[in-house]
């Protein structure tokens, strides 16, 4: 069971800072291994920053749906419009965070 932290408003992975209807996803710290649905929400309960995953480690579960609760490689998630797994819509705006969550460094 994967364990979502932060400042959730409900079981979906919404949160205080984001909360839409296609808000719907929670992102893997790479330096904590831990799931949040932003890095606001991150950087208020670590005491450290939210580090980007890089986007060569193509097989790690770094994303999770809130929708369907699965876990979702970068590949799966980053450019689609909704969940591969469930069909719910993604967040188009997510776009305009990509790089404080994936990183091109190896």
């Amino acid at each position: 069971m994967v364990t979502i932290y932060g400042d959730l408003t409900d079981n979906e992975t919404r949160c205080t800072d984001y909360h839409g209807p296609t808000d719907i996803v929670a992102l893997k710290c790479f330096a904590c291994q831990k799931y949040y649905p932003c890095f606001k929400c991150h950087n208020r309960h670590e005491d450290h920053p939210f580090e980007p995953y890089s986007q060569y480690l193509k097989k790690d579960k770094v994303v999770f749906c809130g929708s369907c609760q699965r876990e979702l490689t970068i590949e799966d998630y980053k450019g689609k419009a909704a969940c591969p797994c469930c069909g719910h819509p993604f967040n188009p705006n997510c776009s305009r965070h990509y790089d404080c969550y994936f990183t091109d460094k190896a």
